[in-house]
């Protein structure tokens, strides 16, 4: 979900998105793409299922999201085989939306949940799906190159308090603190 901020209303970037983009491209170009030790992607991923929308549901912060509310991705396949990614976010400041457009390619097989991720030309970053509901493709927990990159996304802008517990545990499970994560705002600020 690394994202370069863009006002998509006039296409122009920002003063804060020239900086988040600069932040980002720092952190990308020491990324890895593999999964962090202990994370093993899910098996039996079906893409065409994991495709359209996502909102996020919590996440760990980060300089890129600061600031943001309504943050949702999209995801579909490109004529190329590679897969089109679509983050935007609310700027809680100002109500303009902020939209970056990447590509993920598959790290290895396509029927395992792992991606690295560009938004920035040869820079990429790892994707990593670590848990999945893999009865209705409803949330996923995410992971980057390491667990300092986090995100709980689900198929709903809210959902119900008992599932964010479980997956809070499932957090915990894979080795992230969720004290540390951040609750993603849904409503419009």
């Amino acid at each position: 979900m690394f994202r370069m901020m863009v006002n998509i209303f006039d296409g122009r970037l920002v003063s804060r998105g020239r900086r988040l983009m600069l932040a980002a491209l720092l952190l990308l170009s020491g990324c890895a793409t593999s999964p962090p030790p202990g994370i093993r992607p899910v098996e039996h991923f079906d893409f065409a299922r994991y495709s359209g929308t996502w909102y996020e549901i919590a996440r760990l912060d980060h300089r890129f999201e600061a600031g943001l509310t309504q943050i949702k991705a999209s995801y579909s396949l490109s004529e190329d085989g590679s897969v089109r990614v679509v983050n935007q976010g609310r700027e809680v400041d100002t109500g303009l939306w902020r939209e970056a457009v990447g590509r993920a390619l598959f790290t290895g097989r396509k029927d395992q949940g792992s991606f690295k991720v560009s938004f920035f030309g040869p820079f990429y970053g790892g994707y990593h799906i670590a848990a999945l509901d893999d009865q209705g493709y409803s949330w996923a927990l995410v992971v980057g190159p390491s667990l300092d990159y986090f995100w709980i996304l689900a198929r709903t802008p809210k959902i119900p308090d008992d599932l964010l517990s479980a997956l809070l545990q499932k957090a915990r499970l894979l080795g992230v603190d969720p004290a540390r994560l951040i609750l993603t705002p849904q409503d419009p600020p």
